[in-house]
């Protein structure tokens, strides 16, 4: 009989216990999410499910910008998306501005010897590393960055306004073997302008890879806010022509320096 008791008492306890614990409705899962993240952002961890970021860059060659979509694989890891918009220039490139007497008086200003902008539009997958969280809301996370993937070139002819002695006219050529000594000669009265070109773009396929230091000093873990310190390798399939004369090449190697905005969720 006492056996019997203490079974049916067991029994109870169980079944009381059971119907205690009660599935956690969706707002209850919600505010147990969100204490936890609370908790985690004041010891300064970076808990998201993805992330949204825009740089501005400056590079040792050139400028640009960038988005990136992030996608936390686990507390260390992001899987990130980048596309890069930039352009190259040549450490040659000098702009000039005709004058007379010291004073400018005709034509916009133009870079001598230049023969085409290059542009690029290098879409990339990789991945962003933590190196070391933040410790509290005010402190610094360090993660590290590296990526690869398809680096598209877009070459646009660089025209120049200038005086044909021939004719005696004025008018727009670009670079070309034909014209090439009015286009490397003294008759030029100032750059085409950006509105020509456009229609005569030439392909250069090619690969990049990317690796860089972020940090991230934002107060808030669901804000980004911080600079990224990186160097960046591009490969291309043909040469590059920017600046005439023995200058083409196809493998291009820039330091860069960007400054990051975006949000977490």
């Amino acid at each position: 009989m006492r056996i019997t008791s203490l079974l049916l008492f067991v029994f109870f306890g169980l079944c009381s216990s059971t119907w205690a614990q009660k599935p956690l409705t969706k707002q209850e899962e919600r505010k147990q999410r969100i204490n936890q993240l609370i908790r985690q952002a004041e010891e300064g961890t970076l808990v998201y499910n993805h992330h949204h970021i825009f740089g501005i860059q400056v590079r040792s060659l050139g400028y640009g910008m960038f988005y990136e979509y992030g996608r936390m694989k686990n507390p260390r890891k992001t899987n990130i998306f980048r596309l890069d918009l930039t352009e190259i220039k040549d450490r040659k490139e000098d702009k000039v501005q005709n004058t007379a007497n010291g004073f400018i008086f005709f034509g916009n200003p133009y870079i001598y010897g230049k023969v085409n902008n290059f542009y690029q539009a290098n879409l990339g997958f990789g991945q962003q590393v933590v190196h070391g969280q933040k410790g509290n809301k005010n402190g610094v996370s360090v993660t590290g960055v590296y990526s690869g993937g398809l680096a598209l070139g877009l070459l646009r002819p660089y025209y120049l306004q200038i005086i044909d002695p021939v004719i005696n006219q004025e008018k727009f050529i670009k670079y070309s073997a034909a014209d090439s000594a009015l286009f490397l000669g003294n008759t030029i009265l100032g750059g085409g302008g950006l509105s020509k070109g456009w229609n005569e773009m030439k392909f250069r396929p090619g690969l990049f890879a990317r690796t860089a230091l972020r940090f991230d000093y934002g107060r808030f873990n669901e804000a980004v806010s911080g600079i990224e310190l990186g160097v960046t390798a591009e490969y291309y399939t043909q040469k590059i022509s920017i600046i005439a004369g023995p200058h083409d090449r196809q493998f291009f190697f820039q330091g860069y320096i960007a400054l990051l905005f975006g949000r977490r969720k």
